[in-house]
């Protein structure tokens, strides 16, 4: 296949996200990881075991101190131009993990952009500099744009996105699926499970690419709770046709809760709505879990959220041992860890720790 590196920006950026993923991986590994499309089942799987391992090593204070030995050669640049604080300090924290030295730029106004520097000449800089870039933007296909240009680089080095417009959030559904793996290890894992979203779905980057991301198990049966103005993309809709996978679109959350094995939800994200135009007609109360809920709901369904939250879960639900999303954060930290140990190849070096 055509690698990334041969092939000329407007080719590659009319393609489809499914053509576009094996680019970004040499056919065994990813190089960049910058859409769900790129993770098929056995990589899912492969990263949500060595997550665990690294989470076992970390425990005891010498196998932390290994970990943070195995990549303290290497620095990482967190060029984070849209406001973040979890997905930011999970990266932090992965890094850390690993050894990492980091370097950030959080906002453009303090970097030479500010002088009228491009985006591409400002990375080209970075990567002068670091070994990974770790990147959050307001602008759509961003990340994949760095990416094509640093492969086009004499110094191609990896990029994460962390969160790209609308478009996609890659490692908050990789995050989604290790809890989802967890919460489901004692029935059966995620296979044949009804998953619900509710919320905010047409902007919602983290459950466009968690969507995506589901199609690799077998039996799972989708569901988006919406009002119509902010229902799941056609783009994901047709996704899911093609790869013939059983979903429903409704506008009420209540209904949908019995038959629930999870339940995904999200804010309104009326930070969008500027640029959208008027605002969502939405009614939060279609759209909630509270105590009355929670009576509806099997005993062993898990309740996930990327947070931040408002009042689509209150409080009071943060005690029932089917809310999941505070584990759910813990679980990003060890995500990017794995993630970024596998970026840089030493899985087997992790694996093969024995303690002192």
């Amino acid at each position: 296949m055509e690698t990334l590196s041969a092939i000329d920006w407007e080719r590659f950026q009319v393609l489809s996200p499914s053509e576009k993923a094996p680019y970004f991986g040499d056919g065994v590994r990813e190089q960049h990881v910058i859409l769900a499309q790129q993770f098929d089942r056995a990589r899912l799987d492969a990263l949500g075991a060595l997550a665990t391992r690294i989470r076992r090593v970390a425990k005891t204070h010498a196998g932390s101190d290994f970990l943070q030995q195995t990549l303290s050669h290497k620095r990482a640049m967190l060029f984070f131009t849209q406001p973040s604080t979890r997905t930011f300090l999970s990266f932090c924290a992965a890094c850390e993990i690993l050894g990492l030295k980091m370097g950030e730029v959080r906002n453009p106004s303090t970097s030479s952009e500010f002088k009228g520097e491009s985006r591409d000449d400002s990375v080209r800089t970075f990567s002068s500099y670091f070994d990974l870039i770790i990147m959050r933007s307001e602008i759509g296909g961003l990340a994949e744009r760095v990416a094509w240009l640093l492969s086009h680089s004499e110094r191609t080095v990896p990029v994460i996105n962390a969160g790209s417009g609308k478009d996609q959030h890659p490692t908050q559904a990789l995050l989604d699926i290790y809890t989802l793996q967890r919460s489901f290890e004692l029935q059966g894992g995620i296979d044949g499970k009804r998953i619900v979203f509710a919320g905010d779905l047409k902007r919602g980057r983290t459950v466009r690419s968690l969507s995506v991301l589901l199609t690799q198990y077998k039996d799972v049966e989708q569901c988006f709770v919406a009002p119509a103005d902010l229902q799941i993309g056609e783009d994901i809709q047709a996704v899911l046709q093609e790869r013939g996978i059983s979903f429903s679109l409704r506008d009420d959350l209540r209904p949908e809760l019995g038959s629930a094995d999870a339940v995904y939800m999200t804010r309104v994200q009326d930070e969008w709505d500027a640029s959208d135009g008027a605002a969502s007609a939405f009614d939060p109360a279609r759209y909630r879990i509270g105590k009355a809920e929670l009576s509806c709901m099997k005993p062993d369904a898990a309740i996930l959220h990327p947070l931040p939250r408002r009042d689509e879960i209150s409080p009071e639900v943060d005690e029932d041992e089917r809310a999941v999303y505070w584990r759910q954060m813990r679980n990003g930290m060890w995500i990017r860890a794995a993630l970024i140990a596998s970026l840089f190849g030493i899985e087997d070096e992790i694996c093969g720790y024995v303690g002192a």
